[in-house]
């Protein structure tokens, strides 16, 4: 479903040029879940952001269902996939409605019906008809992810593009996110690559994970091994330990 190759990235020039994804390389089946996890500043939010379209100057080749993506965004690009990012309140306009903010890319795309395709996706990402003329600042952290989460689905996208979805929600309200990802994904045969720093977000939703450091993938394995222990790179070994320890600390509080 989707192929990266020899994706790089580059900021700067000359003696300020800043490399920041180096030959990332890995491939997702489609109605899969497939992680992307790592330390700030690792490069894995980037490789989404080229994806996505969001960056234009990367060099080496990403398809989808074989056919290669180009440096710009299309038409084409939004209908197959979408993103959905860290911060709810950040992504949605504060003078927008649910109403316009769901409206306004089936008006684009001129697809018919709009007043129903709203109706229905607030249903299901579990939101009400109540909900359909309120304001950002008019609801909780989590109902606004969920019309985040609507925005994205609202062209009907075979892909989406999850950016630490939960890390900016309440520890209570994470579960409820993840649990409507999983359910969308099942009911409609959705394909996600997911960024998060939280392995235990991995292990809940993952089907397999890439482990990035300084702009490499320097590990890959299924989310079982991951979560059996079964993790054989120093790395990525590190990074489960420091989650295993984080959450003894926090059991002792």
């Amino acid at each position: 479903m989707i192929t990266v190759n020899e994706l790089a990235l580059s900021f700067g020039s000359g003696g300020q040029r800043n490399k920041v994804l180096n030959e990332v390389g890995f491939s997702v089946k489609e109605g899969e879940v497939f992680g992307l996890v790592g330390e700030s500043g690792s490069g894995k939010s980037t490789v989404l952001r080229c994806l996505a379209g969001l960056y234009s100057h990367w060099e080496g080749e990403m398809a989808i269902a074989g056919q290669p993506l180009g440096r710009k965004i299309d038409r084409e690009r939004c209908r197959l996939m979408q993103m959905v990012f860290q911060d709810p309140y950040g992504s949605l306009h504060p003078r927008h409605t649910v109403d316009t903010a769901l409206s306004e890319p089936l008006k684009i795309h001129k697809m018919d019906n709009i007043g129903e395709r709203v109706r229905q996706m607030l249903l299901k990402v579990g939101l009400n008809e109540s909900f359909r003329y309120r304001y950002p600042h008019q609801m909780s952290g989590g109902q606004r992810q969920r019309v985040a989460i609507a925005r994205a689905l609202i062209l009907e996208p075979r892909i989406l593009l999850l950016d630490e979805p939960t890390s900016a929600l309440d520890v209570s309200v994470q579960a409820e996110i993840l649990n409507l990802l999983a359910e969308l994904r099942a009911r409609d045969g959705l394909t996600y690559i997911l960024v998060t720093h939280d392995l235990g977000v991995v292990v809940h939703l993952c089907d397999r994970v890439a482990v990035m450091q300084q702009g490499r993938i320097v590990d890959t394995l299924d989310s079982a091994s991951l979560s059996n222990g079964g993790a054989t790179h120093p790395y990525t070994r590190s990074l489960v330990d420091a989650t295993r320890s984080y959450s003894r600390e926090m059991a002792a509080v």
